[in-house]
C-alpha cells in the first residue's frame, strides 16, 4: 500500500471517529447480527437435527446433538442480551423462557408441516418441505423470534426476522400473531406486519401483503407508535397471489377466499369469496364461499367464532 493511500485511509478513519464523538453515545453491537443469525440457525438445528443440523453426520445421537446446539445457541443469546438488556435479572429470565418454549414451537411447526404437505400437491414429503421450502425457514424463525418479542426483548427478534427475510424474501414481523397450520406457498414477496393476527389453517400465496393502510401522526409530525395497524385474518382463509389487505380495523372473516391482485381496505364477512375485476381497476366481486358440509347450526357457530 503506498503512503498516500495510507494517509487517506488514516484521515478517513479520524473523520469517522470525530463524527461519532459529536453524535449521541453509541452502544457496542460488534458481532451482534452474526451472533443472532448463528443462534437462529442453531435453534432450528435443535428443532430438526436430522435436517438442519450437522452433528448427526458424526454419528452423535439426536439428543446429544440437540444439547450441543442449544448450549451454543444459548451462549450467543446471552452475549446478545448483554447488548440490549442492562439489568442482569432480565437477562437471566429470558434464557429459560426461550428453552421452555421450544417443545411448543416444535408442535406448532409440525402443524405447519402438515398444512404445507396437505396444501401443496407438489410436496412429496415433509422432508422436502423442511429442506426445500423457503416459507418453512421463515415461519420457523418467526415462531422463535415471536417468543423473544412477547418477552419485550429489544432488537434480537427483529434481527432474526430480517435474517429470514434476507434468506427467503418473506418478511414476517415477530410481533404478528399466527395460529397453527400456517402455510405460505412459494412465498416470495410476502409481507406480514407487526400487529397482524392470523387464525388457524390459513394459506397465503406469493406477494401477499398484510399491511398498514395509513399512519397516524402526532401533533409534532412524528408517527404514532404502539397502535393496531394491520389486519386480522380469521380461520380457514386462503389469500391468493398479489392480494393486499390493509388496515388495523380490517377483518377477513373465517372461511373467506381472497382472490389474486385484490386490494382490500375494509372488512369482509365470513365465508365470502372476493375476486378482482380485471377490467375495472379497484372493483371487486363478492360471492358466497359457504362450505357445503356444514349444517345450519355448525355454520352459525363458525360465524360467531369468526366474529370473536
Amino acid at each position: 500500500m503506498d503512503r498516500l493511500l495510507e494517509q487517506q485511509i488514516a484521515d478517513a478513519a479520524r473523520g469517522l471517529e470525530q463524527t461519532e464523538e459529536n453524535g449521541a453515545e453509541q452502544m457496542d453491537f460488534t458481532g451482534f447480527r452474526g451472533r443472532v443469525e448463528r443462534m437462529d440457525d442453531l435453534l432450528i438445528a435443535a428443532l430438526f437435527p436430522q435436517h438442519a443440523g450437522h452433528l448427526k453426520s458424526l454419528n452423535i445421537p439426536a439428543r446429544l446433538a440437540r444439547e450441543q446446539y442449544l448450549h451454543e445457541a444459548m451462549g450467543h443469546l446471552k452475549r446478545c442480551l448483554e447488548a440490549v438488556l442492562p439489568a442482569e435479572e432480565e437477562r437471566e429470565r429470558i434464557v429459560p423462557v426461550m428453552l421452555r418454549s421450544l417443545p411448543e414451537i416444535r408442535r406448532q411447526l409440525d402443524t405447519d408441516l402438515q398444512a404445507a404437505y396437505q396444501g401443496d400437491p407438489a410436496a412429496k414429503s415433509t422432508d422436502e418441505i423442511i429442506l426445500c421450502y423457503p416459507a418453512f425457514i421463515a415461519i420457523s424463525t418467526y415462531r422463535l423470534a415471536h417468543v423473544l418479542y412477547t418477552e419485550r426483548v429489544p432488537l434480537i427478534p427483529r434481527v432474526m426476522s430480517e435474517y429470514a427475510h434476507r434468506l427467503t424474501g418473506i418478511d414476517i414481523h415477530p410481533g404478528a400473531t399466527i395460529g397453527d397450520y400456517f402455510f405460505i406457498d412459494h412465498g416470495t414477496g410476502v409481507v406480514i406486519g407487526e400487529t397482524t393476527t392470523i387464525g388457524r389453517n390459513v394459506k397465503l400465496y406469493q406477494h401477499v401483503t398484510l399491511g398498514a393502510k395509513s399512519f397516524a401522526v402526532e401533533e409534532d409530525g412524528s408517527l404514532v407508535k404502539g397502535i393496531k395497524r394491520h389486519p386480522d385474518i380469521g380461520d380457514n382463509v386462503v389469500i391468493y397471489a398479489g392480494a393486499t389487505v390493509l388496515g388495523g380495523n380490517t377483518r377477513i372473516g373465517s372461511g373467506c377466499v381472497i382472490g389474486g391482485s385484490v386490494w382490500l381496505t375494509h372488512s369482509v364477512e365470513p365465508y365470502k369469496m372476493v375476486l378482482a375485476r380485471a377490467a375495472v381497476s379497484g372493483d371487486i366481486l363478492l360471492r358466497d364461499n359457504l362450505p357445503d358440509a356444514l349444517s345450519e347450526n355448525e355454520l352459525e357457530q363458525s360465524r360467531m367464532a369468526a366474529m370473536l
